[in-house]
């Protein structure tokens, strides 16, 4: 697990060492236990070490082959290395270190741009081809890695983290008004937008080769190599057969990425997917330290009564004879952190995330790897109140309309305009549903009008959305503290076997009574909802029967949040007040200060939970101090 930057000058320029080196410095906290730089005329790769495989310096990048006409930064895991090592050696590829680094560099000498197909893990990577003078980029199937890039003249810029390319003398910091649009209709980026004008993120799931003929590409060439896809089965299925073959998959995903040269830990929860994690690898481990973090609930009311998950992590680490670690938030904990967590976040995305990068400083004390139950929900039907939103529709458009509506999460469209007055000249020709409905790609547009059908296509589009907005919040606030964060649900086994699971065994349906929920009500919503319907994820809990307790697997999934809806109206009040409505903030300068301070007050006086908007408009104005300060 590392961070790795790059520069690639199409006009033959040279590249300056001392610029790699900043690059790389702007990005030490992701690898703190080394640093490389390499240049090659028009190109120079640096790269910065998290050691985990093979924590000698054998294992330092850049990685250049032993002829030297290839040049490797990597950033990842790659879990079935060792297979691939044996076969690579079957091909005559001799090996001098015990690094999942060197399989990937044969594997590319091997099978060229098609070797990421071969690839079970996480990772992002670049090579340098001396000899035919070309760049190859690529990312890991779902996004757990990021990648950004950026084109500044003739010069292509790519690097872990979007900080690094702002490293470039050429670079000019704007804010990209398309993309503060985009944020602030779903509280993520849907398209590789950035608030970063020039920067974007590189695609899950696809790979480029750049050759250095013709000069930079305005848009380089980027092809998908793998993609989601959820439906039905092409012949009836043996539900029972079904499960056991889900335990075992599960099971091996766990085992696959306990290897490590350090120590690895858990992030543990109550519920059945840190919990599962959790329980197959303290049976593999003689001993493993789980992490879970709480909160002061003193000024909670309602539904946030019910937000502090530390009683069931207690219960589970009991269970799991884990060494467990606890910490608390309260309200005054948000105000401090957020100045660092904008630095290190650099785009704000999904959902209230700073108890994250919390949860993660204290894992990074003990450990330095960490695994997570991130995915769970995504491949298994965990939200099942969105999925039948879209029921009874009559093909695509209409799904997409039905949707669409739906995923408006911060500002709906009656007040986008007012909302974004200042800058509307420039953002007024955007159809935020056009991207929406863009997440799908042609071939992806099938007739949409059965049940099965509508739900797998909203797993297709949580997939694609929410949850790689997870992963890049999960990435970028565990690797500020220099953790590297393992997602066992992302093994491409298990992955493929769950898009073929019926829609019947992962959710009752609508017919189970479906309840309203409110996106804006945090956590115990799923709670409420499970407790109404016993819907959700309902294939996932019985494959864990031999894993996890009844009382675990027969409960709610609670959500990862604080109390904030109480804690802006109460210990937060003056801090809201002091950052967004008394003092000179910069927000305003984009975004009309009437339009917004009317949706603040009904989330003030107790008329509208707007909470997630509060939370982005404190996260944006703090990146603008961070980032365009």
């Amino acid at each position: 697990m590392c961070g790795i930057a790059g520069v690639v000058n199409y006009d033959g320029a040279p590249v300056s060492p001392v610029l790699m080196r900043r690059m790389a410095q702007a990005m030490a906290h992701r690898g703190p236990d080394g640093e490389g730089v390499f240049t090659d005329s028009g190109a120079g790769f640096a790269h910065r070490r998290l050691a985990i495989l093979d924590p000698t310096p054998a294992g330092n990048q850049p990685f250049l082959c032993p002829e030297g006409r290839y040049v490797l930064v990597y950033n990842g895991e790659v879990y079935n290395f060792q297979q691939l090592r044996a076969e690579l050696q079957g091909l005559g590829h001799l090996f001098h270190t015990r690094t999942d680094t060197e399989v990937v560099l044969a594997a590319w000498r091997q099978w060229g741009p098609r070797c990421v197909e071969r690839l079970n893990g996480m990772f992002a990577f670049a090579v340098w081809d001396r000899k035919a003078r070309t760049l190859f980029l690529a990312r890991d199937r779902y996004g757990i890695k990021p990648l950004y890039w950026a084109v500044v003249g003739r010069t292509l810029l790519f690097a872990s983290e979007a900080k690094a390319l702002l490293e470039h003398p050429g670079f000019v910091r704007r804010l990209d008004h398309e993309g503060l649009l985009e944020y602030f209709t779903f509280q993520n980026f849907f398209t590789d937008r950035t608030l970063l004008e020039g920067v974007r993120m590189f695609p899950a799931g696809c790979r480029a080769v750049i050759p250095w003929s013709g000069g930079v590409p305005a848009t380089p060439p980027v092809e998908r190599y793998w993609d989601f896809d959820f439906r039905e089965p092409d012949a009836p299925v043996d539900p029972r057969e079904c499960e056991q073959e889900l335990a075992r998959l599960f099971r091996q995903a766990v085992q696959r990425q306990l290897v490590s040269d350090v120590e690895l830990g858990a992030y543990l929860s109550g519920g059945i997917d840190s919990g599962g994690v959790t329980a197959v690898a303290a049976a593999e481990l003689p001993l493993i330290k789980t992490f879970t973090c709480g909160f002061d609930l003193h000024s909670a009311s309602g539904l946030e009564l019910g937000f502090d998950e530390r009683s069931g992590a207690e219960y589970l680490s009991y269970l799991l004879r884990t060494e467990q670690y606890e910490m608390v938030l309260k309200a005054g904990d948000m105000e401090r952190v957020l100045p660092r967590f904008a630095w290190h976040l650099e785009e704000p995305r999904v959902g209230q995330s700073y108890p994250n990068f919390y949860t993660a400083q204290l894992a990074s004390k003990f450990v330095k790897v960490v695994l997570s139950g991130t995915g769970g929900d995504e491949l298994f039907g965990g939200y099942p109140w969105r999925y039948y939103r879209a029921q009874g529709c009559d093909g695509f458009e209409n799904y997409i309309d039905s949707y669409y509506a739906y995923w408006q999460r911060l500002i709906p469209n009656s007040e986008i305009k007012s909302v974004f007055a200042p800058v509307w000249d420039r953002v007024g020709h955007v159809w935020t549903r056009d991207i929406f409905r863009d997440v799908f790609p042609q071939g992806a547009r099938r007739n949409v009008c059965g049940e099965a059908e509508a739900v797998n296509a909203s797993l297709y589009f949580e997939a694609k959305t929410f949850l790689h907005g997870l992963l890049v919040v999960e990435d970028k606030l565990s690797m500020a503290h220099g953790l590297e964060t393992r997602v066992p649900f992302l093994d491409n086994d298990l992955v493929d076997f769950a898009m073929r699971l019926p829609v019947g065994m992962k959710l009752a349906g609508p017919g189970a009574g479906a309840a309203r929920i409110n996106e804006n009500d945090p956590g115990p919503k799923t709670q409420r909802y499970f407790q109404q319907t016993r819907d959700g994820k309902l294939a996932l809990r019985r494959a864990l029967a031999g894993i996890l307790p009844d009382e675990v697997l027969s409960g709610a999934k609670q959500g990862f949040s604080a109390p904030d809806a109480s804690w802006f109206k109460g210990e937060s009040l003056a801090y809201v007040r002091r950052q967004l409505i008394t003092g000179n903030a910069r927000i305003y300068e984009y975004l009309d200060r009437r339009a917004v301070f009317r949706l603040l007050m009904e989330h003030l006086e107790g008329k509208r939970n707007r909470r997630l908007l509060v939370w982005s408009l404190l996260n944006f104005e703090w990146w603008l101090r961070r980032f365009l300060g």
